[in-house]
Parts: C-alpha cells; sequence; structure tokens
C-alpha cells in the first residue's frame, strides 16, 4: 500500500477514534500514530521511535516552561490579582452603558498578559465579573457572551500557552512569538469593547450603566494595575533583553507572582495549593498532547504526506490567500467539533509546512493560525470556554451562552481579516526589536 494513501487512512482512522470512541486526542494521536509507524516502517522501528523522540523532547530543559506560565497564571488568580484589575477597570468605566462588560473585556486583556490559558483567564474573570454584571441586572447574553470571549485573549497574548507548543513544534523563537501576539491581541480586545458599545446602542437594556466614581477612587484602583504591569513589563522585558531565556522567564514569572502576592497578602496557603493542583492538570492535559502529536506528526513524516500536500497546494494556479482562506475554513470547522488546541497540534505537521510552502512569514502565519484558533474555542458545540463558563452559572441554559457568542464572532472574523491585510500587525514588534 502506498505510503501517502497510509497517512490519509491514517487521518480517516484518526477522525472516527476520535468522535466515535471519544478518545482524547492526545491518546488517539499516539494509538494512530504508532500502529501508522508500525506499518509503514515497522513494530521495532515505532518503538524506537518512541523510545528516542520522546526522550530527546521531554528531556529538554526548555519544555518546562509550559507548567512555568500556567502556574504563573494561577498564582496570580489565587492572589486576587485579576480582581483589582477588574475593580480598576470598573471604576473607570463602569458608568458607562455596557460598561461592565468594557471592564471585563480590559481586566481580561490584563489579565491575559500573566496568564497564558484561554480556559484559565475565562473562569478567572468569569468568577469576578459575572456576579457584578448580574447585580447590576445585565442581559445573559451580554455578560456571558463578553466571559466566554474575553477568555480566547489569553490565547493571544503572551505568554500564551498555544504559541508555546507552536514554537515547540515549529522549532521557532517563542520570544518573537510572545511579541508578535501583543497588537493582534490588542486589536481583538478592542474589537470585542466596539461589539459590546454596538450592542447596547442598539439594546440599551443589554447593559444599564452602573454607578459613577470619583476621579480620587479611579486613581487609586491604578494601584490594583501596577501588580499586573510590572509581572508582565519585567517577564517581556528580561526575555527582549536577554536576561533570560524562555523558560527562565517562567521561573522569573512565578517567582515575581510568589513576592508580589506575599507582598500583598492576598494568597493563601490554601490558594497556593489549589494553583499547584491546576497547573498540574492542565500542564498533563498539554504534554499528553504535545506526546500525540510527536507520534502522530513522525508517522505522518515517513508518508511524506504533510510535503506532497505543500508541494501540490505550492503548484496550484490560485493565489496562496485563497489556499490560506480554505485552510483557515478548516481550522474553524474542525474547532467546532474537537478541542481547539489538540485540532491544533495534530494538523501543524500538515499545515505548517503548506504555509512555509506558499511563501508566508512563518512568524505571521503563526499568529494567523493562532487566532483562528481562538475561535474554536468559543464555537459550539465543543467550545470549551462555553462549558467554563456555563459551570460558573449553572442556572443559564447551555443555549443562551451559544446565541451569546455570536455577537462576537464577527469581531474575531474581522481581526483575522486585518491581520491577513496588515501583517505588520504580528510583524511590527518582532521586527522592530530584531532587526
Amino acid at each position: 500500500m502506498d505510503a501517502a494513501f497510509v497517512g490519509i487512512l491514517g487521518i480517516i482512522v484518526l477522525l472516527i477514534v476520535l468522535f466515535i470512541l471519544g478518545m482524547p486526542v492526545g491518546f488517539a494521536m499516539a494509538v494512530v500514530g504508532f500502529c501508522g509507524f508500525s506499518y509503514v516502517i515497522t513494530p521495532q522501528a515505532a518503538l524506537n521511535m518512541i523510545a528516542t523522540d520522546l526522550w530527546s523532547t521531554f528531556s529538554k530543559y526548555g519544555l518546562t516552561v509550559i507548567p512555568l506560565f500556567i502556574l504563573m497564571g494561577y498564582l496570580a488568580f489565587h492572589a486576587g490579582i485579576a480582581e483589582r484589575l477588574y475593580d480598576a477597570a470598573y471604576k473607570w468605566v463602569g458608568h458607562w452603558r455596557g460598561g461592565l462588560a468594557i471592564a471585563t473585556i480590559a481586566a481580561d486583556e490584563m489579565f491575559a498578559a500573566i496568564c497564558g490559558s484561554n480556559t484559565a483567564t475565562a473562569a478567572t474573570m468569569g468568577a469576578v465579573a459575572l456576579p457584578q454584571m448580574n447585580k447590576y441586572n445585565y442581559d445573559t447574553r451580554l455578560s456571558t457572551g463578553t466571559v466566554v470571549t474575553g477568555g480566547t485573549l489569553g490565547t493571544v497574548m503572551p505568554p500564551s500557552v498555544v504559541l508555546i507548543i507552536i514554537g515547540l513544534q515549529t522549532e521557532q523563537s517563542i520570544v518573537k512569538l510572545f511579541l508578535a501576539g501583543i497588537l493582534p491581541a490588542i486589536v481583538l480586545g478592542l474589537l470585542f469593547v466596539v461589539t459590546i458599545i454596538v450592542l447596547c446602542r442598539i439594546y440599551p437594556g443589554f447593559g444599564p450603566a452602573g454607578p459613577k466614581t470619583s476621579l480620587v477612587e479611579k486613581l487609586k484602583s491604578l494601584l490594583g494595575v501596577i501588580e499586573a504591569v510590572t509581572i508582565f513589563v519585567l517577564v517581556i522585558g528580561g526575555l527582549y533583553f536577554g536576561v533570560f531565556t524562555p523558560t527562565e522567564a517562567g521561573a522569573a514569572g512565578v517567582l515575581i507572582t510568589l513576592v508580589v502576592s506575599f507582598a500583598t497578602r492576598k494568597l493563601t496557603f490554601k490558594g497556593f495549593i489549589r494553583s499547584i493542583g491546576d497547573t498540574l492538570k492542565i500542564s498533563c492535559m498539554v504534554y499528553m498532547l504535545v506526546t500525540g502529536a510527536i507520534i502522530f506528526g513522525r508517522f505522518l513524516a515517513v508518508t511524506r504526506l504533510p510535503f506532497m500536500v505543500a508541494d501540490f497546494a505550492a503548484s496550484l494556479p490560485v493565489s496562496p490567500y485563497v489556499i490560506l482562506v480554505m485552510v483557515l475554513v478548516i481550522y474553524l470547522l474542525g474547532g467546532c467539533f474537537m478541542d481547539s488546541l489538540g485540532f491544533l497540534v495534530l494538523t501543524i505537521p500538515i499545515f505548517f509546512p503548506l504555509g512555509v510552502a506558499l511563501g508566508f512569514d512563518p512568524i505571521w502565519y503563526s499568529i494567523v493560525l493562532t487566532m483562528v484558533t481562538t475561535m474554536g474555542a468559543i464555537t459550539p458545540p465543543v467550545g470549551v470556554n462555553i462549558y467554563v463558563v456555563k459551570a460558573l452559572a449553572p442556572d443559564i441554559e447551555l443555549g443562551t451562552i451559544f446565541k451569546s457568542v455570536s455577537f462576537f464572532l464577527l469581531a474575531c472574523i474581522v481581526s483575522i481579516i486585518l491581520l491577513i491585510v496588515f501583517p505588520q500587525l504580528a510583524l511590527f514588534i518582532p521586527n522592530a526589536m530584531f532587526d
């Protein structure tokens, strides 16, 4: 049987295993990849591949960056940093129509700068913001939609776990990917704010204005922002100036967050233990995805299917951007039926070589894929952020949360279009700092 055909068959089997048996993505990729590699080469070669590749990957010092940045985010949450960020944003814009929702997006943007997980961002800000918006009689479609979509900023804004995984899989500079994600994350956040303003103008009852606060209260609230800004500037600044590597940046971020937390006396021992437990859960999930991706990627590599797809697409008499749109549609549809991070890890071995073959800048292309991955986290029926918010608000119908997301999907699409039309949104900062 032709090796390329075996690769196609492996992908089909993988999808069947995922959808029918419901096996987790990482395990499914590992099983199908091992069986496929065994068939194309030999079972002994497959065993040797697992032994050597997994050891060479997981023995790398740099892989510890994932749990470190996740831990930094959870420590910040349990230390109340997210709550103080929300309070500051609320004091400044809470008196506007839809102000609490805007404050949620602003706090999401700032918290995402010290938390690499979209689910952690959604869970954190949901726990803080939903009770407040309910208190001021916000329509549940606006309140839940804001929390669900605002959490996606944690996917793009550094230190993003998604960008770390892409960097590790494609052997790109994580520092450059981090820098490239800053402006797109800000643009996405601004588009969410515009969406809220437009919705509240069309439907005034969606977001009633809250009480005004004095200038003194507003200025005092900025003290709660200093913590997050300090952590972000020290971590990203240290990376840029070469004070430490990405892995050391994760360790430094954890240390700085602990120092800030102890200084403010907001982190309890119980909160510290819970931070470690939550970090272990998320990190194990991510590492299993990485394991499956390595095995499945090696299987696809020996079939040469990714390179054949890339060569075929590059030879088509159409614009590379037509093919790019097709790839993005595949990601959007895949994110509707699979965990978005799992789908990204699964498809990187196929679509990243394709993007390079089409002549796209690897850094820019990675950010585009990350942006479309954010939509997978909020699109039904498998959008993980939707179920995070449902767990926080069990009295709200799941269908209501699904509908709430539709208001913000246009903003996500517009942000991707802007990134395609203006590539410098992703490339300006890394080019300015490294050229």
